[in-house]
């Protein structure tokens, strides 16, 4: 029982690690999701400027149309309904522009608020996760074996803590070096529990 008592908490820190990298990711998305509905509405009012600048330089642009037909005057008729009918037409550009810059915004925004937090991830928390699946596959896969058990000896005694080196009798270097088979094993078991891994007794 004791074995799988140190174990635990390894375990569970690194689910719990796991489960916390999962939730941040997934709360920034959703605040890059929410940023982007909110830049979004911003165009409302564009897409309402392009409308009515539209509608009201076709309708200037018809009434023109109709006036020019009047003999005579038509022509000198016409030259204010075309000035309007271009004004109506500067503002529906100008409201079909604003959309473009909010749409820009939208896309711009959201990726920035969620560049940090993936960059955190990739390039902090992932390089670890990869080298602690790496190290934990390799002592699985040496464990039971002497020569493996032994390497894993000398790794605790390179990386582990004085102070969890210490538990195991002041002179556990000296008992490494010297072969004593207890040592190999207690020095082994440390390694394999630090990386989460359950002892196989022999």
């Amino acid at each position: 029982m004791k074995p799988y008592a140190d174990r635990f908490p390894v375990v569970l820190r690194q689910l719990i690690t796991d489960a916390l990298v999962v939730l941040w990711v997934y709360l920034w998305i959703r605040v890059a999701l929410w940023m982007n509905d909110v830049v979004e509405k911003l165009a409302v009012p564009g897409q309402k400027l392009e409308s009515a600048g539209s509608g009201i330089a076709d309708n200037l642009a018809d009434a023109g149309g109709k006036v020019g037909r009047v003999p005579v005057v038509g022509d000198d008729l016409t030259r204010p309904f075309t000035g309007a009918a271009d004004a109506a037409r500067a503002i529906a550009d100008a409201g079909h522009e604003q959309q473009e810059i909010v749409g820009r915004l939208a896309l711009i925004l959201p990726l920035m608020a969620v560049a940090v937090p993936l960059a955190l991830v990739l390039f902090l928390w992932l390089p670890l996760r990869l080298r602690w699946m790496r190290r934990a596959g390799i002592a699985a896969a040496v464990r039971d074996d002497a020569a493996g058990r032994d390497l894993l000896a000398l790794r605790a005694l390179a990386g582990r803590p004085l102070s969890e080196l210490t538990r195991l009798g002041p002179d556990i270097a000296q008992s490494w070096r010297a072969g004593d088979a207890a040592a190999v094993e207690a020095l082994a078991e440390l390694e394999l529990r630090a990386l989460g891994l359950r002892v196989h007794r022999r």
